[in-house]
């Protein structure tokens, strides 16, 4: 694998993390959808990672779907899929802000644990 590609895997990694953190700061503070959107940040970014990492198309949101299909079937691992629909959530919560509280609260644990589950499968 190319330096220059190593480069980009391991910025996409920090750059999940740092989302990650930003988005518990956003919740904390009350602001929903700025936090929605640092989760949906946060996915993206642990799976563009994953996505580069095996030489597997990012550029697009039908690509990164694809990408988790993939990653489903290489790791018989169901709940990546549950994990990037929770994702798509809050990228859409971003816009439209629909998600109740109790949603918030349900779902943040899920997208938490699939940027993860992201950053081992990089590792």
């Amino acid at each position: 694998m190319a330096l220059e590609t190593n480069m980009q895997i391991r910025d996409h990694l920090r750059t999940a993390r740092e989302f990650l953190t930003a988005a518990d700061r956003e919740f904390a503070a009350g602001d929903h959808l700025q936090a929605s959107e640092k989760l949906w940040g946060a996915a993206s970014h642990a799976l563009i990672a994953v996505a580069q990492q095996r030489n597997w198309p990012y550029g697009s949101h039908r690509a990164l779907k694809r990408a988790v299909q993939s990653l489903v079937e290489e790791t018989g691992d169901e709940t990546i899929r549950g994990g990037f629909l929770a994702a798509e959530k809050f990228h859409v919560n971003f816009y439209h802000d629909f998600m109740e509280d109790f949603e918030l609260d349900a779902d943040r644990p899920t997208v938490n644990g699939f940027v993860e589950r992201l950053l081992v499968l990089a590792a």
